[in-house]
C-alpha cells in the first residue's frame, strides 16, 4: 500500500526552504507539507552484503540517487565524500543508491576512481528508484533522525558548501 500512496505524498512537496544564508550561497531544499514516514528498502552493496534502510535507525540519511553515467552526478559526489567525512562521526549516512544496469563491476571502478568511502548500494532493477519516485538523477532525500523525510533535492547541490555545512549541522542536532 505504502508504495502505491508514496508518490502521491510526494505532490504534497511545495514548499522551498533555503538554509542560513551565508555570503551569496543558500542550500534550497524542498520539504514536504506532511512529513511522513520514509519507504523501508532492501539492496546490496558493492560487497554483496543486504543493507536495509533500517541499520541506520536514529542517524540522519542522505539518500542519493545516482549513475556512473550521469556527468551531473559525478560532479557532485566528491562534495558528498567530504560530507561525510565531516559528519560521519556525528551521526550521518550517505547512502549511495546506484542506477545503474548490469554487472556491479563499473559501480567499483567509479567508486574506486573516485575514493568514495561511504556506503554504494546496487539498484538495477529500480524497485528503490520507484519507491521514492525518483524523476531523474542526481535526486536525493533527507531522511531525519526519526525515519522521517525531512526534504527532497532535484538536481546537484554542492554539498561540502557552508550553507550545506550548516544545513546538516542543523539536520543532525534536531
Amino acid at each position: 500500500m505504502m508504495k502505491i500512496l508514496f508518490p502521491l505524498v510526494l505532490l504534497l512537496f511545495s514548499e522551498v526552504v533555503l538554509a542560513e544564508k551565508l555570503s551569496t550561497e543558500t542550500f534550497a531544499i524542498e520539504t514536504p507539507a506532511e512529513r511522513i514516514e520514509a519507504p523501508s528498502f532492501s539492496l546490496q552493496d558493492l560487497s554483496g552484503n543486504t543493507i536495509q534502510l533500517s541499520d541506520y535507525q536514529g542517524q540522519v540519511i542522505l539518500l542519493n540517487f545516482w549513475a556512473t553515467w550521469c556527468g551531473p552526478c559525478r560532479k557532485e559526489m566528491p562534495g558528498m565524500e567530504r560530507l561525510w567525512q565531516k559528519y560521519r562521526d556525528q551521526g550521518f549516512v550517505i547512502l549511495a543508491v546506484s542506477a545503474d544496469k548490469g554487472s556491479a563491476k563499473r559501480v567499483k571502478k567509479f567508486v574506486e576512481k573516485y575514493n568514495l568511502s561511504y556506503p554504494v548500494l546496487l539498484d538495477s532493477d529500480a524497485d528503490t528508484q520507484k519507491l521514492y519516485d525518483v524523476i531523474g538523477l542526481p535526486m536525493s532525500y533527507i531522511i531525519g533522525r526519526d525515519g522521517k523525510i525531512s526534504g527532497r533535492i532535484i538536481g546537484t547541490k554542492h554539498w561540502d558548501s557552508p550553507a550545506a555545512y550548516s544545513f546538516m549541522q542543523n539536520e543532525l542536532h534536531k
